[in-house]
């Protein structure tokens, strides 16, 4: 069955991603360099403001900052007006692993499809695409 399939190569091709991507991001983690990205895009932003990309508890979302910021990688600072507001932004040292943790997942990506041709790593992409619009 065709469902069935699927479901065994994508949960495989994840896994086989997840593991090869967490060593060779190390110390960094994908989690942190989730956030590391989400804070390049529009910082700087509230922890309560990464519970929507994230799909995790705010005690989680303490925690795994918690940890980019004992590691150097985050910056957190009070407003200005309001002493209760906590701003979080990326350090250079954040930049600098976010740029790294990009090029480890980029290369990665790419030597997955460069197993198949460009026409068809550009269908790959399309079909995904219709599937992922789909749910």
């Amino acid at each position: 069955m065709v469902s069935e399939d699927f479901t065994r190569l994508w949960t495989k091709l994840s896994r086989e991603w997840k593991i090869n991507l967490e060593q060779s991001l190390a110390p960094l983690t994908e989690g942190q360099l989730n956030v590391l990205e989400l804070l390049l895009e529009s910082q700087p932003m509230k922890p309560s403001d990464l519970i929507q990309y994230l799909s995790t508890t705010p005690a989680a979302i303490t925690t795994l900052l918690d940890r980019m910021e004992r590691n150097e990688l985050i910056i957190r600072t009070r407003d200005d007006n309001d002493r209760r507001i906590v701003w979080i932004s990326v350090s250079e040292k954040g930049q600098a692993e976010a740029e790294r943790g990009r090029a480890i997942r980029k290369g990665m990506i790419e030597q997955s499809l460069d197993r198949i041709s460009s026409h068809n790593q550009q269908l790959l992409v399309y079909l995904l695409g219709k599937v992922a619009s789909s749910s």
